[in-house]
């Protein structure tokens, strides 16, 4: 689907189009731009259903804001790490299990918003005294309770608020859910956690929507080998071309023109497009004609966030066997906690997970400035701790192939927009966390809308050369023979 230039420095067509654009064979031909979840997914749908398919992406690599690094000799994530909704409802997990993958289950069911079991905590004050888990349990439920507060402020007030408002309105109206000292730095922890959760500050986040993600059963699970054995298996045999970085769309009647930054253009009878929201907020990827107003008002009012990773590895575990270890504080900006990778797979690494704007400052230091910036938070509460022998840092926020790590509801902006978002423009098909209404900022949430797209382009396709009799769904009605995940706690 590659154009090339012939003695006259004209394009020259791939060879299944004439001039005109028009199709001269049965085979729809994809244009998928960016291979993350959501684009793999999409381009895998495609080329099992029979069409050609060609995947743009600007980076060397695949993934997306999926990436496992391998650079310490084992597996770590330095983006998405979870499967959230470890049970056989998440799409993902026929994939996983086929694969034998293994996971850890860092939570059970019911598990509250900000994603794991209380007894995986362990919380210290910035003298370095740890805090009894009673108080810990006890910040918890106030939490809960000032949580559901909110709830009642959101059906008394017709315009929304974020959040932060509405916890200091529950304050107002609840003077029995204020705490004091050290209770109150332990429930900014758990308000830090939240913000991890949505990778944006608490006076940003939508009241309105922001329990409109549909928790799928089952608690979270890390993927203990990374997400890249996944990505891989469904990228295998697919024409992917690396360092392809998109900057216009063209779209006609009768198929796509894409232009990649050095110039070569490829052409086909659709495109979906599966780049990050940060990236289309930037504007570097130009449409023509340009997309609808409505289009682009859902691109430009979704909120795109930044939690980043930063990994330490270690000589030797130093630390509580827990699954968390965290920093309270006077403010949730001044809070912090890390994971402890550990229990899962057994390596001595901690990775601290700075979120919204502590993350945006944090991105302006040095790989080294950070990992030193990191390992101080942890000499806050373990002053005798060695120092790391390697670390590794991500910088999803000024990354230019994603200018952020996830989508979340901002204030006053309605949570149908990531519908509004997957809404096809012709020709174009759109996919990727930022359009799936029920599971955004999720793998599996990109992951399925990268099928949608494929299924709505494939029939759009077809329906528009008249072929709509050779139409398969590209996902079966036959669901795939079940395999059990393989899944532990320790």
């Amino acid at each position: 689907m590659e154009s090339r230039s012939n003695s006259r420095g004209q394009p020259q067509r791939a060879v299944c189009y004439s001039n005109s654009w028009r199709k001269t064979m049965a085979s729809p031909s994809v244009i998928v731009i960016g291979s993350g979840f959501a684009g793999i997914a999409a381009a895998r749908a495609l080329h099992d259903a029979e069409c050609e398919v060609v995947v743009l992406e600007s980076r060397d690599r695949i993934g997306g804001r999926v990436h496992t690094d391998y650079s310490f000799g084992f597996p770590l994530d330095l983006g998405a790490s979870w499967l959230h909704g470890v049970c056989k409802e998440n799409p993902l997990a026929p994939v996983i299990g086929r694969l034998g993958l293994p996971l850890y289950r860092t939570s059970g069911d019911n598990s509250v918003l900000y994603d794991h079991d209380l007894e995986s905590y362990a919380l210290f004050d910035m003298d370095g005294e740890q805090i009894s888990a009673d108080l810990v349990s006890k910040v918890g439920e106030t939490f809960e309770s000032i949580l559901k507060e909110t709830e009642l402020i959101r059906q008394e007030f017709s315009e929304d608020m974020s959040i932060k408002r509405a916890i200091s309105i529950a304050f107002d109206r609840r003077p029995d859910l204020r705490l004091e000292g050290l209770g109150n730095k332990v429930l900014q922890w758990y308000l830090c956690r939240m913000e991890g959760w949505f990778s944006a500050d608490s006076d940003t986040i939508s009241l309105r929507s922001w329990d409109q993600e549909v928790l799928l059963p089952g608690g979270h699970g890390l993927m203990v080998r990374g997400y890249r054995p996944v990505i891989n298996t469904l990228a295998k045999g697919l024409d992917i071309r690396l360092g392809h970085r998109v900057i216009k769309v063209v779209r006609r009647y009768n198929g796509v023109k894409v232009t990649v930054e050095d110039g070569r253009t490829f052409v086909a009878d659709a495109a979906v497009v599966t780049v990050p929201l940060g990236v289309l907020k930037s504007n570097c990827i130009s449409f023509e004609p340009r997309l609808p107003e409505w289009k682009e008002a859902a691109i430009n009012d979704l909120g795109i966030g930044i939690e980043n990773k930063i990994i330490l590895h270690f000589e030797k575990v130093f630390w509580p066997n827990v699954e968390f270890l965290g920093v309270v504080a006077e403010t949730s900006y001044e809070c912090s906690y890390f994971l402890n990778l550990h229990k899962a797979t057994g390596r001595a690494v901690l990775v601290y997970m700075p979120a919204g704007q502590l993350a945006r400052e944090i991105e302006k230091m040095s790989d080294e400035e950070a990992a030193k910036f990191a390992f101080a938070q942890l000499q806050r509460i373990l002053p005798n701790a060695d120092a790391p022998i390697q670390y590794l840092v991500s910088h999803w926020g000024s990354d230019r192939n994603t200018l952020g790590s996830y989508s979340y509801d901002r204030v006053g902006k309605s949570h149908e927009l990531y519908e509004r978002l997957r809404i096809p423009v012709d020709n174009l098909f759109f996919a990727g966390e930022a359009t799936s209404i029920d599971y955004p900022g999720s793998v599996h949430g990109a992951y399925a809308t990268g099928l949608m797209a494929a299924e709505d382009c494939r029939m759009r396709v077809l329906e528009r050369y008249g072929m709509l009799d050779l139409f398969q769904p590209v996902m079966g009605e036959d669901s795939p023979v079940s395999v059990p995940l393989l899944i532990s706690r320790m």
